[in-house]
């Protein structure tokens, strides 16, 4: 579960989560890699409106590489939950090779 911290972001896994329009941002800038999720599609389930596709981008935040090569990973899951799930695994692993 999401909570919001001292410093106004919501965190997810201790790492924070920035919303903008249909895009979601998890992890911090100043690390090697952040996650960049983009909610494609939305549906209504019980008069709420829920993210039912959602392309999933591992993204190296070094600005000399070059914009194409940035993209370490990506993919599109059903449900912001997949999504969130396969990015966060990505984002540790990725986390943990560049230390």
């Amino acid at each position: 579960m999401a909570e919001k911290k001292k410093d106004g972001f919501l965190t997810y896994k201790n790492r924070p989560l920035v919303r903008k329009g249909n895009t979601i941002y998890y992890g911090s800038m100043s690390d090697a890699f952040v996650l960049m999720l983009q909610i494609l599609s939305t549906k209504e389930v019980n008069g709420v409106e829920v993210a039912d596709r959602v392309a999933v981008q591992l993204i190296n935040t070094d600005p000399d590489v070059r914009p194409h090569d940035r993209i370490k990973n990506k993919t599109e899951k059903k449900g912001l939950y997949a999504a969130m799930d396969i990015g966060s695994i990505w984002l540790e692993r990725a986390l943990r090779e560049a230390s």
